[in-house]
């Protein structure tokens, strides 16, 4: 089975290790910390989805989110923003992202929403 891939990037390294343990079963799963490094990590990794926290040091995720939608090789990609903020959703739409996700968030709620953004892929059929 070919599996889908999903890069997530977020500067606390336990969110980074809890999503990658929830998904790394049913996706091909790549992270960042430094949000710096985020372009050129999608543009090595190809993924079929990004995961990316709002608020990071140098680099916010609505500004990625408005970056990664003018690149030709990466606008394609559905970009899903997780935030603890109470204008994450309204931020994360105004940016351009495809999705948001209220943190903390349930299990249940993330693997929806990756399913919704990246359905898995089954018997090698895309």
């Amino acid at each position: 089975m070919i599996k889908k891939r999903i890069l997530i990037c977020d500067d606390d390294q336990d969110i980074l290790d809890l999503t990658s343990l929830i998904l790394e079963d049913d996706y091909e799963v790549a992270t960042e910390v430094d949000s710096t490094r985020l372009i050129r990590q999608a543009e090595a990794f190809k993924p079929d989805l990004i995961l990316l926290d709002m608020w990071m040091p140098k680099i916010t995720g609505d500004q990625l989110v408005r970056f990664l939608k003018k690149l030709p090789n990466l606008q394609h990609i559905p970009v899903v923003i997780f935030s603890a903020s109470s204008d994450g959703n309204q931020k994360a739409m105004e940016a351009g992202a495809n999705g948001f996700l209220a943190k903390p968030f349930d299990i249940d709620e993330l693997i929806r929403i990756v399913s919704e953004y990246c359905p898995m892929v089954s018997g090698g059929v895309v």
